[in-house]
C-alpha cells in the first residue's frame, strides 16, 4: 500500500538546513493497522503530510498502492487523495455552519457522484459510527468524541484504501477516545489500512503494527498480534 525508500525532507531558511526526514525507508501493506509515536519534532508529522500527498519530499522514491507518485502533477495528486485516502485530525475540522449530514456530503461532492449515491454512502457511514440519528445536528450540539466519529465518516465515505489519522483521539477524554479507537479497529478489520500518529502508547499497543520516529528515522518497529474479541460468554462472567 505504502512504500517509501531512501526518502529525504530537508527545509531550507537562508543557509540553514532542516532535516525533518533523513533515509527514512517503511513499507505498509495494505490492511494493516499501524501506530506512528515519537518526541514532538522527530518528523511524524512532515511523514503523515508526505504520506498524504500533502507535502513533497527532497529526494528518495514514495510509492502509493503501487504508483511512483513523486513527480505527479498537483492535479493528479488531488485527484488520489480524493480517491484513495481519508484523513482525519485531531480538531475535527468539521464547518460549522454545516450539519452532520452536510459535513459528510462535503467531499463527495467533488467526486461527482449523484444525489441518490451520496445520500446512500453518507447514511451508510453515519450508521457505522452510529450516529445516523443525529445527521441533522450541527458540530456545536454535539460532544468531541461523536465530531470525531463524524470526521471518520467523512474520512470513510468516499472509500479510500487509506486511513491517516493524525492525534485523532488528542482531545477527547479516555472514553471518547476509547470509542472512537473502536471505530478505527473495526474500519480496520473491514480492510480499510489504518496509519495513526498518537502520543498515547497504550494506543499504540492497540495497532497491529507499532513505529517509532526519533531524528526523522524509524528507530524501532515492533509487530503485535490483533487484539482477540473476548467470547459473549466469557464477558458474562
Amino acid at each position: 500500500m505504502l512504500e517509501m525508500t531512501h526518502l529525504q525532507k530537508v527545509f531550507r531558511s537562508g543557509l540553514v538546513e532542516t532535516h525533518a526526514l533523513r533515509d527514512f525507508n517503511l513499507q505498509v501493506n495494505s490492511g494493516e493497522f499501524m501506530a506512528v509515536t515519537g518526541p514532538s519534532g522527530s518528523g511524524k508529522t512532515t511523514f503523515l503530510n508526505i504520506a498524504g500527498l500533502l507535502d513533497d519530499f527532497t529526494k528518495g522514491t514514495y510509492k502509493l498502492d503501487g504508483e511512483d507518485v513523486s513527480h505527479l502533477s498537483d492535479s493528479h495528486r488531488s485527484k488520489i487523495r480524493n480517491h484513495k485516502l481519508g484523513f482525519i485530525f485531531q480538531s475535527f475540522n468539521l464547518i460549522a455552519d454545516l450539519n452532520v449530514f452536510d459535513n459528510v456530503d462535503v467531499p463527495l461532492r467533488y467526486r461527482g457522484f449523484s444525489g441518490k449515491e451520496r445520500k446512500k454512502r453518507i447514511d451508510k457511514m453515519l450508521e457505522m459510527v452510529g450516529l445516523l440519528g443525529r445527521k441533522k445536528h450541527y458540530p456545536s450540539q454535539l460532544s468531541g468524541g461523536q465530531q470525531q466519529r463524524v470526521a471518520i465518516a467523512r474520512a470513510l465515505a468516499g472509500d479510500p484504501c487509506m486511513i491517516l489519522a493524525d492525534e485523532p483521539t488528542g482531545n477527547l477524554d479516555t472514553l471518547m477516545a476509547k470509542q472512537v479507537m473502536e471505530v478505527l479497529e473495526e474500519i480496520n478489520r473491514q480492510g480499510t489500512t489504518v496509519i495513526m500518529v498518537t502520543h498515547d502508547p497504550d494506543l499504540a499497543r492497540r495497532a497491529n503494527r507499532h513505529i517509532q520516529i526519533v531524528d526523522g528515522q524509524v528507530t524501532d518497529l515492533q509487530m503485535y498480534e490483533p487484539l482477540k474479541q473476548v467470547p459473549a460468554r466469557e464477558k458474562a462472567v
